[in-house]
Parts: structure tokens; C-alpha cells; sequence
């Protein structure tokens, strides 16, 4: 979503940090494009020329100019002041969902998402927190919603409300919190009705739930491709009652971003999560450190380890490094980590997220290097008989005929990959002798502190930490592994 400023910021600060020094008409003109991007990016005027007011005001003063590193001290200050502006002075407290059971009440306008963002909440509580969940949907107007949300609640092992026709939202509201106490449950969730524009009807029927059950939270889901309009929205429900955070759905879409920029300076309500994909495991806590980071093309490595973390189990992964360090890596292994890659949102997804890495991922996508390469390869080692994936050294010409045609692609593509192989296969020696693949599957695995954080770090840590990346290129499953080597296909 926040490409295209990303972009226009980059081009910024390339030119900043290729000057030696920095004057304050330099910081000037730089801040002037800065506004300007944002402006395009649909950030709500009020809100850039803050932002770069106060940017201007710490980027001209003596600590900058006076820095060896001018150029990166202006970025930390952006970086600094665009984490304020998503997080706000008081930043992101968790949800209050203590005194069983809580009440969280779900409040939007149709199409947004509401419903589907309620089981996702669900699923997520009831999954990473522990929590025995409730659901009950308070729409009676459009058909069949209330069986929507008894579908998705079967789906994802979550229970809802029996339905009982005829009653109304304040019935039902008052018959969830009953069953939520009988039953023992923690937090039970309340989905009401939207409508396509917010109207008076809406607001006195939400009002009326509100003050049925005191809910602990009062989360609005806003279609964040709707750009202000979002803000409107969330200011337009927070003064009739009461908004306590902001869930904004579509993330994943070809959005400007300005919703999630202006929403917190604008109406002062948090970001709680943010939707990104249609399955239902597909909600994300806000984080406005990791948002500034890769707005700034800083990467968000914390996301990716998670991910990692998430795709690969703990005794997979030990059985992995004890292979990797003696200097085993056969076609099993390989196939491995371009699943894993998979499971980690693709090659675009992997690199948009390493510091420093989404211009070399346009640079892939123009030399063909999209995901159904990884597919195409799998193809091939799946053609493979099981004796050829453990013994690539038995691969001759009819073998390699064979596994091509069985894949239905060219045996040029396969003699990339067993190209590829052996590059890896050569990697996995050097690095099991030096002790660097372990230090780097502890990264991976949460073991030895883990991987820092970028947005924490001063520019030359950064800067660093890098070129630690960097070290570690064509480690496949790895941060830096995921520059692949030359000779990894291309589409067809």
C-alpha cells in the first residue's frame, strides 16, 4: 500500500545522503518534495504540513549539521516523527479485554469488512491469547448475515450466539452477555449493522447496544482504500460513540496509504489492526515502528523472522541445521526452502521486507524473477525420482530429459536449477565450517537474543546491520539468502 511513497521518498534521500553536507536550504528543498509526496499519497493537509514543520525545525539544527552523516540523521528524524504520527504521543496501548467477559462491540459501514474482521479478532484472541470467545451477530437487516458470521465461527472453532428470528439488536445484545457469563467465556464480540452511509437509524442503534452492554472496546473497521473518507468515517462514529480504535481492512490492496497516516493525528484514535488478505488468519497488530521502517525503505526484519518462526517448526529446523553443518544439502533440502519462501509470502513479499531491498525487488520482477519461478522449480524436483533428489550427482542427459518433460518445462530450466544447487550446496560447507550458519539459524529461530529491531537503531547501526545482511547472501530461508543466486530462471 505505501509503495508509491516509499518510492517518492527514496528519491528524496538518495539525493540527501550522496551530499557530503547538508545546508538548510538543502533540508528545505528536500522537505518540500517530502510534503509533496505526501499530499499524493492522500495524507490530509493539515497533517503534512505538521509532519514536515516539525522535521524541518530538528533536521536544521546544530546536531544535524554538525553530523558526520548528515544525510542519515535526517532520515532517523523522519522515521522518528513519522512513528508519531501513526502512533501518537501516548502510542498503542493492548486491548482491555480483563473482567470476564468483555464486551468488544464492532462497528462500521457495510462493505467494509466488518463481519469477517470480527471472526479474524476472534480467531486471533482465541488462538495467540487463550481467551474462550463469543461471537453474536447484531445484524438483522442484511439477509443472511447472521449466518455468515455462524459459518466463519464454525470455521475457525469460535462459538456464536444461537439465532433466534425476530429480535432485535438490544435483545440480542443482552442475550450474548448472558451466555458469555453462563458459559465462562472471556470476551464476547458483538457485530452490528452497517449501513452504505451513516445515518441516524445507525447511529441510535448502536448507541442503543453501547449502552445495553458498556463495552470494553468499541472497534471501527474502515475500508482503509478509501482514503480521507476513512477519517471522516472514524470521526463521524467516535462523536456519536465513542471510538476506542481504528481496525482498517484492504491493506494488502494498490491503496495510497493516507488513511493510516492521517487516522491517529486526525481523530486521535488508535490503528489496532490491519487487515491483509482474505484468509482469516490474515489480521496484523498496527505496528507504527515497522509501517515507518519499510515507508522508508528500512525493511521490517522483525516481521520476517516472525514469519519465519511461524512457517518452520522448531525440530524441523534443528534437524535442518545439523544437515546444513556437515555440508548436506540435496534436492529435499532445497525444496524446503522454496516452500518455506512460499509459505513466507513469495519472493516479493520476503524482499519488500528486508532493509534496503524494494528496489532490487523491481529489478527481479523486470528480469522475470516472479513467484511462479518457485513453482516451476518445485515442479522439477517433484519430477525427480527419490534416489535423483538425494543424489543430484546422477543427473545425466536422459535423466534430465525425463524430470524436464515430466514438469513440462525445458531442460535449460533445470540445469539453472541444478546450478542453483550447487551454488547453495557449496554455501552450506563454507558456512557450516565458519560457525556463520548457526549464529544465522539462531537469528531465524529466536535463539541468542534474535534479530534487532531497524527502527530502533541509530543510521550507522543500521547501516551495519546491513551489511550483516548482506553477508549472509544466497543462505536460503535467510534474510540476506534471499537474493538469489545467477541462473534462477526467468518466465517463460
Amino acid at each position: 500500500m505505501f509503495e508509491s511513497l516509499s518510492d517518492r521518498l527514496g528519491g528524496v534521500f538518495d539525493r540527501l545522503t550522496k551530499q557530503g553536507a547538508l545546508s538548510e536550504d538543502d533540508v528545505r528543498t528536500a522537505m518540500r518534495e517530502v510534503r509533496v509526496a505526501l499530499l499524493e499519497a492522500d495524507v490530509s493537509l493539515e497533517v503534512a504540513r505538521d509532519f514536515v514543520k516539525r522535521v524541518t525545525t530538528k533536521a536544521t539544527g546544530a546536531a544535524v549539521t554538525k553530523s558526520i552523516t548528515p544525510g542519515q540523521q535526517v532520515i532517523k528524524i523522519v522515521h522518528d516523527e513519522l512513528k508519531l504520527v501513526l502512533a501518537g504521543e501516548d502510542g498503542i496501548a493492548p486491548l482491555k479485554i480483563d473482567n470476564p467477559p468483555a464486551p468488544i462491540l464492532m462497528v462500521g459501514l457495510q462493505g467494509s469488512g466488518k463481519t469477517t474482521t470480527t471472526g479474524k479478532l476472534a480467531k486471533r484472541l482465541k488462538e495467540r491469547d487463550g481467551k474462550r470467545v463469543l461471537m453474536a451477530s447484531l445484524d438483522v437487516n442484511r439477509p443472511a448475515a447472521m449466518e455468515q458470521l455462524a459459518i466463519l465461527g464454525g470455521q475457525i472453532g469460535v462459538d456464536t450466539l444461537p439465532i433466534v428470528p425476530g429480535q432485535r439488536p438490544v435483545d440480542i445484545a443482552k442475550r450474548a452477555k448472558q451466555q458469555a457469563s453462563l458459559g465462562g467465556y472471556d470476551v464476547y464480540m458483538l457485530d452490528t449493522a452497517g449501513r452504505l452511509q451513516i445515518d441516524q437509524v445507525l447511529m441510535d442503534e448502536v448507541a442503543a447496544v453501547h449502552a445495553a452492554v458498556q463495552p470494553r472496546e468499541t472497534l471501527l473497521v474502515v475500508d482503509g482504500l478509501t482514503g480521507q473518507v476513512a477519517v471522516e468515517v472514524a470521526q463521524e462514529f467516535d462523536a456519536k460513540v465513542g471510538v476506542t480504535g481504528v481496525v482498517l481492512t484492504r491493506m494488502d490492496g494498490d491503496g495510497r496509504g493516507g488513511a493510516a497516516l492521517s487516522m491517529r493525528a486526525v481523530t486521535g484514535k488508535p490503528i489496532r489492526y490491519v487487515g491483509l488478505g482474505e484468509k482469516m488468519d490474515a489480521l496484523e497488530t498496527f505496528e507504527p515502528d515497522r509501517i515507518a521502517g519499510r515507508i522508508l525503505g528500512m525493511g521490517d526484519i522483525v516481521a520476517l523472522v516472525e514469519k519465519a518462526q511461524e512457517v518452520m517448526e522448531v525440530e524441523a529446523q534443528e534437524r535442518m541445521m545439523k544437515r546444513f553443518q556437515k555440508g548436506l544439502f540435496n534436492m529435499n533440502d532445497l525444496k524446503g526452502q522454496l516452500t518455506q519462501m512460499q509459505k513466507m509470502g513469495g519472493m516479493e513479499g520476503v524482499m519488500g521486507m528486508m532493509p534496503g531491498m524494494g528496489k532490487m525487488a523491481k529489478q527481479m520482477d523486470k528480469a522475470g524473477l516472479d513467484d511462479n519461478v518457485l513453482k516451476r522449480q518445485i515442479a522439477l524436483i517433484d519430477s525427480m525420482t527419490k534416489r535423483e533428489r538425494a543424489q543430484p550427482a546422477l543427473l545425466q542427459a536422459s535423466r534430465k530429459k525425463r524430470i524436464a518433460k515430466g514438469a513440462g518445462l525445458e531442460v535449460q530450466e533445470l540445469n539453472q536449477l541444478l546450478k542453483m544447487h550447487r551454488q547453495m550446496a557449496d554455501m552450506m560447507k563454507k558456512m557450516g565450517k565458519g560457525g556463520m550458519l548457526k549464529k544465522a539459524m539462531a537469528m531465524m529461530g529466536g535463539k541468542g537474543g534474535g534479530m534487532p529491531d531497524p527502527s530502533q537503531m541509530d543510521p550507522a547501526a543500521l547501516e551495519a546491520a546491513s551489511k550483516q545482511l548482506g553477508s549472509m547472501k544466497g543462505m536460503p530461508g535467510m534474510p540476506g539468502g534471499m537474493t538469489l543466486p545467477k541462473g534462477f530462471g526467468g518466465k517463460k
